[in-house]
């Protein structure tokens, strides 16, 4: 019976075992149709209660939790305590762990990850933030503690009874949580829950399912989490661990609002990150915008040139890639360098570049950074080759190793250059290029690769001035002025300074435009006597334009000093009558005005509209002079000064604006003055015409038989041109002239640099910046040889600089250099003598004549009786002669003050108006005397006697003219005796001189002959 018992015992058991394997092997397929089910059913409801719980139960429902138990007294801790604290320190640990890591807390793409965990049937620890989990436990913790329960006490009766195949499926459709309930329905009552559900493998095995719309699982340290902070607890074992509350409390309050300040300050960074992208982009698409429009629709930056015409860019800042010859270097490459007249020579027209190389290429150094924006480019200058670039490109580079080529967006930018080898061709770049070197590279050319160049670039703001910039301290107008606002300018000046200013011309131009000039002094208008006539002449070549400005800016200077009371130019205004006439033809300087600095050739302007070159179309009266000389007729016939004008020359070939000059001379007594011109750097006084050798006879009477000349070898004639080289072209006051030619260039702030050369040559003014002009460049005809011989007017030619027409923004630096020279030379008209010659009666004597011994070239008084003469310091003897009146003597010093040195003279009647007198009452007319001299011996023929009385008719007339002269010189003595018995009373040395009168100054041929002739000139001429 016992045995049936046990035996009965032992088969229940196996029956009971057997079920509850039997239900434990279903239960994972059970889940598995729970799990889908409650995908199918409830995933929407089930994610807005997760993040309801995630976010109002978090913060309303947990401070409650937290004074509720702290409520709770404390008990023994239970083994869930224990395991509940372990996993707190787990998950501090692991916090702990994850802290140091900030810069991968604040990911935004995770922020949207917790709503879907409520896909997976695991707790929240199962998302990346475990922590967000928490405060889903405390509402689910009170509310469901007794439900589960009783279906604990339901689900152990029906395995009990074997019913629990049908009960797990009913339970499962009405869990709302998840899986964890079925868990805690199959835990046995009186073993502790926690002790299985953390196993390492517990997770793992229950929820491994492949669903697509779950989160993917991360690995996390669930092993170490105790589910019953997420999982409801039986009634038994309700009371959670009193530690779990701060653990949960810190990271509500600590860690999220820390995340949740990270996370603004994320979104703020951000949005002012994107805030300033926006601003980026929009700001580079005005500036693209801006771009295009000023590619498109904007003018080319205007600059000046660099300096290379003007050599203001040094030697040392031009270079090439080679040469082919010494002559043709990077130095001749300057824009409109000339050649000399051997093309072979040393002095090329241009660059040229040798043929052998394969690349080539001409380098200009700014020196600094430079905002280039264009060159200009011309051919060769020669007479009979037609060389030019026709193209090429442009490079850049800012330490001569690096290059970047000009890109004009698409390709490397070809530019055209020249079509012929004399016109300027300007081209301009779309847009500046700041660099330090340019370069030129030829890409085709006409005949041979030979170019001449200007670089055109602005200074940056930012740079500094060199040592050679001098700025400008007067506040003038430096602008270039057409003829119409070279008129308004003067009529301006005029309008400030009435009183000293007074415009007139001087005639017409060929196509009409008045050649205006401006007249400065004390008394405008009018000749006063003692005060000097001075003048300035500019314009002379329509394209040297340079000296016309400079002479506007003078008269804006002397006005505006004046006013100002300035006590240097008060002086000259009071004693100085100043005429300055900016444009002496105004017909050729529009042409050259119409094309603008730098782009007129050489040659365009140069001559009038006519075609004449108005320096050079004057009347030669050199060779009047020379011949004269040769001939033995000066000073008897043909005087030393004064020379008339040839009678064909004013209806030949001669300029409208010469035949102007020329009366604008004769009517008014210049003493000194200078013409400005260009295209060189140096002063020239005259002779500015070579003087040929000297014509001999068959005898020989210079020196040398004739035919002699002609049997010479070349080295013999060299030497003899050699020797005779100064007089050919030194003038009378040779000494005097290089004294007015040194004050100027002296007083200008570069003339005198030398250590360039000049401008197309080596420096060929010894480095004083002065040149004889026939010794440089000859010409026949000129202006200032004109003005020496034919009027008293000392006048030399100013080469202002190498640009004939420079830059706008070059004329204050130009003043600069110029302003004291051109002051300082208008102050030379007081150097020397001056004086008035008048009769005994006090009566003012016109065209008198005054002489200085030892100078062979004499003045004239002025309408008004007065007279200048230049001369440099010493002592002199001076002789004054009129027709009608003795001649008279006196010594003269002139010294080193800047006054001239008063010298006038009285004359008396001579015996030949006596005679004439006494003759004319008689009525006996005085015989006239043939002019006309023998060849043999130079002397005055008598009238027309006959061939047989030729002789005896000129003995005669010596005899007659000794004893005429004997009676003259007692009457002289006598004269003289009275003379020295009045200068004792006077304090003045001008009596005192004239003691030394006598006839020791002139041999009595030369005085009768003279005297004579002019004597019966005059009274055939009644």
């Amino acid at each position: 019976m016992r045995v049936s018992i046990c035996a009965a015992l032992f088969a229940l058991c196996w029956i009971l075992t057997f079920a509850i394997n039997e239900g434990l092997a279903d239960a994972p397929n059970q889940r598995t149709r729970s799990v889908q089910m409650r995908q199918s059913n409830g995933v929407k409801s089930k994610r807005e209660d997760l993040q309801e719980g995630f976010s109002d139960d978090a913060q309303m429902d947990e401070p409650e939790e937290d004074m509720a138990e702290k409520g709770k007294p404390k008990g023994k801790k239970t083994p869930e305590e224990i395991l509940a604290a372990k996993a707190k320190k787990a998950a501090e640990r692991e916090a702990k762990a994850k802290k140091p890591k900030p810069t991968k807390k604040p990911k935004p793409t995770k922020k949207s990850k917790p709503p879907k965990a409520t896909k997976k049937p695991k707790p929240p620890k199962a998302t990346k933030k475990p922590k967000a989990a928490k405060p889903t436990t405390p509402a689910r913790e009170t509310k469901p503690t007794k439900k589960p329960t009783m279906e604990e006490e339901e689900e152990k009766l029906l395995l009990e009874l074997g019913w629990d195949t049908l009960s797990p499926k009913e339970t499962e459709m009405e869990k709302p949580i998840g899986p964890d309930h079925d868990m805690h329905s199959k835990k046995d009552p009186t073993t502790p829950p926690s002790v299985k559900e953390h196993v390492p493998d517990y997770w793992d095995n229950r929820h491994e399912i492949q669903e697509p719309d779950l989160i993917p699982k991360v690995k996390q340290p669930s092993s170490t989490d105790d589910p019953s902070i997420y999982l409801p607890i039986p009634e038994e074992t309700t009371t959670t661990p009193r530690t779990i509350a701060p653990w949960y409390e810190e990271y509500d309050y600590a860690d999220l609002a820390a995340k949740k300040q990270e996370e603004e300050l994320e979104k703020a960074r951000k949005a002012k990150e994107e805030k300033a992208e926006k601003l980026r982009k929009m700001w580079e698409e005005e500036e693209e915008e801006k771009r295009k429009q000023t590619a498109l629709h904007a003018e080319p930056k205007k600059c000046p040139p660099l300096g290379l015409e003007s050599h203001r860019v040094e030697d040392d800042q031009i270079l090439a890639s080679s040469s082919s010859n010494h002559g043709y270097s990077a130095l001749r490459g300057r824009l409109n360098m000339q050649n000399s007249a051997d093309e072979e020579d040393v002095y090329g027209g241009a660059w040229c570049a040798d043929t052998e190389e394969k690349e080539h290429w001409f380098q200009v150094d700014g020196r600094r950074e430079v905002e280039f924006t264009g060159v200009i480019t011309q051919g060769r200058n020669s007479e009979s080759n037609n060389d030019f670039v026709s193209s090429f490109f442009v490079a850049f580079s800012n330490d001569s190793r690096e290059w970047t080529v000009l890109h004009d967006g698409y390709a490397e930018w070809l530019f055209y250059g020249n079509v012929d080898k004399d016109t300027p061709v300007m081209t301009e770049f779309s847009y500046p290029v700041v660099a330090r070197y340019i370069r030129v590279l030829p890409q085709s050319w006409n005949g041979s690769l030979c170019m001449r160049l200007e670089v055109l670039g602005c200074q940056l703001p930012t740079s500094y001035a060199t040592e050679n910039d001098v700025p400008p301290t007067d506040d003038l107008d430096y602008r270039h002025h057409n003829y119409k606002e070279m008129r308004q300018m003067m009529k301006v000046i005029n309008e400030e300074c009435p009183n000293i200013t007074r415009i007139y011309n001087i005639g017409k131009s060929f196509q009409g435009l008045k050649m205006y000039a401006m007249e400065i002094s004390d008394n405008p208008g009018e000749h006063e006597p003692g005060e000097p006539e001075f003048r300035y002449t500019a314009g002379l070549h329509g394209n040297e334009v340079l000296g016309r400005e400079l002479l506007l800016l003078l008269m804006q200077f002397i006005c505006k000093e004046y006013n100002d009371d300035n006590p240097r130019v008060h002086r000259l205004v009071e004693t100085v009558r100043i005429h300055l006439v900016p444009s002496l033809n105004p017909d050729a300087y529009e042409l050259a005005y119409e094309m603008g600095s730098e782009m007129g050739n050489w040659a365009l302007g140069h001559w009038t509209e006519e075609g004449y070159d108005i320096f050079q179309n004057f009347p030669d009266l050199n060779s009047v002079l020379w011949g004269a000389e040769d001939r033995g007729w000066v000073p008897r016939i043909i005087p030393n000064h004064h020379i008339p004008i040839p009678e064909n020359f004013l209806n030949g070939s001669v300029a409208t604006e010469t035949k102007a000059i020329i009366s604008w001379m004769e009517r008014t007594p210049f003493v000194l003055g200078a013409n400005l011109q260009g295209g060189e750097k140096m002063v020239a006084y005259p002779f500015d015409m070579q003087r040929p050798p000297r014509a001999t006879s068959a005898e020989g009477r210079v020196g040398q038989p004739a035919q002699e000349y002609h049997n010479m070898n070349e080295e013999t004639w060299a030497r003899i041109q050699r020797q005779n080289e100064g007089a050919l072209r030194e003038t009378a006051d040779e000494n005097l002239f290089r004294w007015l030619a040194t004050t100027y260039a002296h007083s200008h702030l570069t003339l005198t640099e030398n250590q360039r050369g000049s401008c197309h040559t080596d420096d060929i003014t010894g480095g004083q910046g002065i040149i004889n002009r026939a010794s440089w460049k000859p010409v026949v005809g000129s202006m200032n040889d004109f003005s020496y011989l034919h009027t008293n007017c000392f006048e030399i030619s100013i080469f202002l600089g190498c640009d004939k027409f420079p830059h706008e923004s070059e004329l204050a630096s130009e003043w600069e250099n110029n302003r004291e020279a051109l002051l300082a030379f208008i102050e030379q008209v007081h150097r020397g003598i001056k004086g008035v010659v008048r009769d005994i009666n006090g009566n003012l004597l016109a065209n008198a004549t005054v002489s200085v011994e030892g100078i062979k070239h004499d003045v004239k008084t002025a309408s008004t009786g007065d007279y200048w003469r230049l001369l440099n310091p010493g002592e002199y003897r001076v002789t004054a002669r009129a027709d009608g009146y003795s001649t008279q003597t006196r010594l003269c010093i002139v010294g080193y003050d800047a006054n001239a040195t008063p010298c006038s003279f009285t004359l008396t009647k001579s015996n030949w108006a006596r005679i004439q007198q006494i003759m004319a009452q008689s009525g006996k007319r005085p015989r006239l005397v043939n002019n006309i001299p023998r060849n043999t011996n130079n002397q005055v023929n008598g009238g027309s006697t006959g061939p047989a009385g030729g002789s005896q008719n000129e003995r005669l007339q010596r005899i007659r003219l000794m004893r005429m002269r004997k009676l003259r010189m007692e009457r002289m003595k006598s004269s003289t005796t009275t003379e020295m018995t009045t200068s004792t009373t006077t304090t003045t040395p001008e009596p005192t001189t004239s003691t030394t009168l006598g006839s020791t100054t002139e041999s009595w041929y030369d005085w009768f002959e003279q005297e004579s002739f002019n004597f019966e000139h005059t009274i055939d001429e009644d």
